[in-house]
């Protein structure tokens, strides 16, 4: 897959991953939030909770196993660190916060076919 199809792909799971969250209730705070250490697909919160969201999107029928299941244990330290980053950078002092995981499955012309909402998945 081009390198331009894959970010096509990833910005319209990301999008799908937004709809989903405020149809749910979330308010979307920050959007590809960067540091230097990388970046934070989605922060959202939900009852007080800051959520960081991690996104995965893959193409039905893929070969490269499940979305969640790319979200390996490297991933998830990166991710936990960014978030540590980002409290210090807001001045938040540890607030009630989880980290989750949707994954999205896309078929023919960026057509979302699953979302997946994996709650406190590390």
């Amino acid at each position: 897959m081009s390198e331009d199809r894959r970010r096509q792909t990833g910005l319209a799971g990301e999008a799908a991953a937004c709809q989903y969250l405020e149809n749910e209730g979330y308010v979307i705070i920050e959007r590809n939030w960067r540091c230097r250490a990388g970046e934070i697909d989605i922060i959202a919160s939900l009852d007080n909770t800051l959520v960081f969201v991690e996104v995965r999107t893959r193409r039905s029928g893929g070969r490269f196993g499940t979305a969640a299941e790319s979200v390996d244990r490297r991933k998830q330290q990166q991710v936990a660190l960014i978030a540590q980053i980002y409290l210090r950078m807001r001045q938040l002092a540890y607030p009630p916060m989880r980290f989750d995981v949707i994954a999205v499955t896309m078929g023919h012309e960026y057509v979302i076919s699953e979302i997946k909402h994996i709650k406190a998945a590390f």
